[in-house]
């Protein structure tokens, strides 16, 4: 996040750190608290209950008559049903198993956690802090594919750092800066003649695959992308497409935040791909798919990386997870953390409806009834994450949950970035044009483009996913090539 941001002309001040608001802004761009167009604190949206297994009935508040939700009867590779998990579904425990007082962290500081963006607000220092909730279950091990798919950018450095550029006389042209137009851009990623930076590839992302599409933004107070995606249609064995779409959201606190995000979009993708081909039932591959993730990003705590920004605390590589799968007519979600999925239908006679929980501090107080809602939103570490993936990541059961929708509709599937502005499922609808079926791709930049006029104060992320799967014909583009770009803006 750049710290030379100029002050509002009516110098407003976030009423939590007291940093500068720019004209607009609805949320703090260095705590994250929600703020009013006055500068003053406003309080956040109750989250909309999801509907239980098993349960059949409308979007609860939906007026009468409303799209019906029935969960499917899946079943995963052993004929066993593949449940909803939910983060709260077990208790707490010390770390000598043992049961956790009511309302109080463990003692010796080993109790569940959450992790904040900004590593002062901590008591530690480290962007960590004790949490008095429900401890996430273990996770059985999975594997994390080494191959990157369609979807994602290809071909780059996974780190943040610029891709060294070939020596002058190796047949490479020089490249001219985008700025000044005249400047040859050095080794470094510098003009020679302007001496500025020049954009990474990350920093603006677009992925068209016909009616699937996906746009990822630095955003304007970030210096760098750290969120990732991976879009990509699949075929699965009786010959009937399906797609596939993760969103990775680097936690900014944590080393290597963009790399996590890269790793973890690209295993979950490859991983699903594979079992959608194998005959793996969705909900199952999705399962499978965030585990590998999940190593994925283990495996970045170790391997020894050269970045050294956060040295001083060394928090592991971390990220939060979202996705979704379409195949046939199940709609098949997944996720740890707080990047969300969003049901929106395309004639707009339904409800719109959200379709994830947050791992996040707030809902674990409220789900341990430790707090009443409007306590717990009230608080300023709210909004903090208590569930991603990472070494230092407590093991969590991915949450996974299966819908059969009775109408065509559109999955949008984004990082915080984004549902900070439009935070609430008609919210949400009102962002997405009405045109996205036919315009994915402008759609999504249409959203990105919401979250930026907001203030941009995160990387913005998005994927569009139709339901259902248009059939394979002539023409389609799920079995040609992808349109993908990756530019310094939008």
């Amino acid at each position: 996040m750049s710290s030379e941001q100029p002050e509002s002309a009516a110098g407003s001040r976030c009423p939590r750190c007291a940093e500068p608001l720019e004209p607009g802004d609805r949320f703090c761009g260095f705590c994250g608290r929600g703020v009013s167009p006055d500068g003053t604190g406003q309080e956040d949206h109750p989250t909309i209950a999801m509907q239980s297994p098993g349960a059949v009935g409308a979007v609860p508040g939906a007026p009468a008559g409303a799209v019906r939700w029935p969960t499917a009867p899946e079943v995963d590779s052993a004929d066993t049903p593949a449940p909803v998990h939910l983060a709260t579904d077990l208790p707490g425990t010390t770390s000598g198993g043992g049961e956790l007082p009511p309302g109080e962290p463990a003692s010796d500081g080993t109790g569940p956690r959450y992790r904040t963006d900004d590593p002062s607000e901590s008591p530690t220092g480290t962007g960590d802090y004790p949490l008095p909730a429900p401890d996430p279950r273990a996770r059985p091990a999975g594997e994390a594919p080494e191959a990157p798919e369609a979807g994602t950018p290809t071909g780059e450095d996974p780190g943040h750092e610029p891709a060294a550029q070939p020596p002058a006389g190796a047949g490479a042209s020089p490249r001219t800066c985008v700025f000044c137009g005249v400047g040859r851009v050095a080794l470094d990623d510098y003009c020679e003649h302007c001496g500025k930076a020049q954009p990474r590839e990350r920093d603006h992302m677009e992925t068209s695959l016909d009616t699937l599409a996906a746009v990822s933004d630095r955003g304007l107070r970030h210096h760098r992308n750290e969120d990732a995606y991976a879009v990509s249609p699949a075929t699965l064995p009786d010959g009937s497409p399906a797609v596939v779409a993760i969103v990775c959201d680097g936690v900014s606190s944590a080393s290597r935040p963009d790399e996590a995000s890269l790793a973890a979009s690209r295993a979950a993708s490859a991983r699903v791909l594979d079992l959608l081909a194998l005959g793996t039932h969705p909900q199952a591959a999705m399962h499978e798919a965030i585990l590998a993730a999940s190593e994925a990003v283990n495996a970045l705590a170790g391997d020894g990386g050269t970045d050294q920004e956060h040295a001083a605390h060394q928090n592991a590589p971390a990220c939060t997870l979202v996705g979704a799968i379409v195949a046939k007519d199940l709609l098949i979600i997944g996720w740890v953390g707080d990047s969300r999925a969003y049901w929106v239908p395309i004639d707009r006679e339904g409800p719109s409806a959200r379709l994830t929980e947050d791992d996040s501090w707030a809902a674990q107080m409220v789900a341990a009834g430790l707090m009443s809602e409007a306590e717990a939103y009230a608080d300023e570490r709210a909004h903090a994450i208590t569930g991603w993936l990472g070494a230092d990541a407590y093991e969590l059961e991915p949450h996974t949950v299966s819908f059969k929708p009775d109408r065509p509709g559109i999955v949008v599937v984004c990082t915080d970035g984004l549902w900070n502005y439009a935070e609430s499922a008609d919210e949400m609808a009102s962002v997405l044009p009405v045109d996205a079926a036919d315009r994915p791709l402008q759609a999504a930049r249409t959203m990105v483009g919401h979250a930026l006029d907001g203030g941009g104060h995160d990387n913005v992320t998005v994927a569009l996913v139709p339901f259902p799967v248009p059939g394979q014909g002539a023409g389609s583009a799920w079995g040609g090539a992808a349109e993908r770009t990756a530019t310094g803006g939008p």
